[in-house]
């Protein structure tokens, strides 16, 4: 019986830790914290397994515990489209506490990730008592609407190069600095090279024309910008800004 308790109590202190940990719920009084911990079931997913599909009833919303959630939509045309790369501390899908219309997009783990799910009949309950949370969710939504917009302006940049050009500068402290930056690649050249809106074979391609201009150096999942000034200054010209340098 103890060791039940004893393993019990490991159990809420694990869900209690990340809960604390995720930025969601910053400042919560332990008794709500208790109270959500009540109510999240953890998930073990292997990589490739999917969390949810596109118009699945929604259970409530999910919390990273660890690995990464990739959420993306499937074209018409059957092309996968990224529209946010989940990782430990992120929470996604609340939007889905105030719909009946089920989760907008797909969901799959890009490695063995742990998510904790939490539900949504109890949630709601909580909401009423504590306002404050329900401001914090809409700004996380509001947060994750503020990204896909901002995704969906890339992908309206004229081509590849001009796109991942893009997507280094937005990674660099200084875009006007030419001190050398380098970039982890947290994901798979394919799964980045949908999130711009291509395939592997082009990226590999604007990769190796980048190199080859002496813009950036590859090695393994490292991307070295040379000179984030000359970068961006190769991204202004194709936007067709004048440089001025």
């Amino acid at each position: 019986m103890s060791m039940a308790k004893s393993h019990a109590q490991f159990r809420k202190d694990a869900l209690l830790h990340t809960l604390q940990g995720c930025r969601l719920f910053a400042g919560l009084p332990p008794a709500d914290l208790s109270t959500i911990a009540g109510l999240a079931v953890s998930r073990a997913l292997e990589k490739g397994e999917y969390l949810f599909r596109e118009g699945e009833a929604a259970r409530g919303f999910y919390l990273v515990q660890r690995g990464a959630i990739n959420v993306h939509r499937v074209t018409a045309a059957g092309k996968e489209q990224v529209i946010h790369i989940f990782r430990a501390g992120d929470s996604f899908a609340e939007a889905a506490l105030a719909s009946s219309a089920g989760y907008p997009a797909d969901a799959r783990a890009l490695e063995s990730t742990q998510v904790l799910l939490v539900q949504k009949t109890g949630i709601l309950a909580l909401l009423k008592r504590q306002p404050e949370l329900a401001l914090r969710m809409l700004g996380s939504m509001s947060a994750h609407l503020r990204a896909l917009v901002g995704q969906l302006e890339d992908l309206t940049l004229k081509d590849v190069e001009t796109r991942l050009a893009n997507w280094l500068i937005k990674r660099c402290p200084n875009s006007q600095s030419d001190e050398p930056v380098k970039i982890e690649l947290t994901m798979t050249k394919r799964l980045l090279a949908a999130e711009l809106g291509t395939v592997s074979e082009t990226l590999s391609r604007t990769l190796a024309k980048f190199r080859g201009q002496d813009l950036i150096m590859v090695q393994g999942s490292t991307v070295t910008v040379r000179s984030p000034g000359k970068l961006n200054a190769l991204l202004r010209r194709n936007l067709g800004e004048v440089v001025l340098r």
